[in-house]
């Protein structure tokens, strides 16, 4: 018992349960957000990348290819540094909001491709019977094209809110008090690198899991019958 306490105390942990608390609130928010903007702000972006438009895609094309070959934690220092430069009203802006900003453009660039390859993935002949019976571009994409793209999608969407998930602890670096905070507190303020970085870990972990599992019971709603057989 005593080897247990002296490589894992805890009851030190037990001590900062309310900020572990605090920070995993902050980090669900943040990533719960960004999620939210990042599928609306994505799935606008698919659209204007599969357009015939030059003016359209290139600028999206070449959006993607920069988020895409850059890190996200110098992406994070570009929105907090750079944007209130550029525009000043943001100086006034909250940590979160900034590092909400920076998450939701990061993973804009990766639901993008999700979407698209889940439009592409919708038949040809549907979107055809649809301008048949007379829809309009937008109905078409309302009542055809996305609910399909996104059924479609859903568990490589579900495996990219995974990651957001993870990536929030890099907002740390801006002073977001987050998951990965409350653990580096604990770790400066008792000096216990186990205690800290393990129930990091787990809490991530712990996190993960749940999500897979959430993608595992989509994939089976999602094949129906198929998965057991048809049976």
């Amino acid at each position: 018992m005593n080897f247990v306490l002296e490589f894992y105390n805890y009851r030190i942990v037990e001590q900062y349960l309310g900020r572990f608390a605090e920070g995993l609130e902050n980090t669900l928010v943040a990533a719960a957000v960004s999620l939210i903007a990042a599928i609306i702000l994505g799935t606008a972006l698919a659209l204007c990348r599969m357009s015939s438009r030059a003016i359209l895609w290139r600028p999206v094309a070449g959006y993607v290819a920069f988020i895409m070959a850059t890190p996200l934690l110098v992406q994070i220092y570009l929105i907090y540094y750079g944007l209130p430069i550029l525009v000043p009203e943001t100086g006034r802006w909250s940590e979160m909001t900034l590092g909400i900003m920076a998450l939701s453009l990061h993973n804009a660039a990766y639901m993008s491709e999700i979407v698209r390859g889940g439009i592409a993935s919708v038949s040809r002949g549907q979107i055809e019977g649809g301008k048949a019976v007379g829809m309009t571009y937008l109905q078409r994409l309302r009542y055809i094209v996305l609910p399909q793209a996104f059924a479609n999608t859903l568990p490589p969407l579900l495996g990219q809110t995974a990651v957001l998930i993870k990536d929030t602890s890099l907002l740390s670096i801006i002073a977001v008090f987050d998951f990965l905070s409350a653990g580096l507190l604990l770790n400066s303020e008792r000096v216990r690198p186990n205690e800290s970085f393990l129930t990091i870990a787990a809490g991530y972990l712990a996190i993960y899991a749940v999500m897979m599992g959430l993608s595992w019971i989509v994939k089976r709603w999602l094949a129906g019958p198929a998965w057991n057989g048809g049976k």
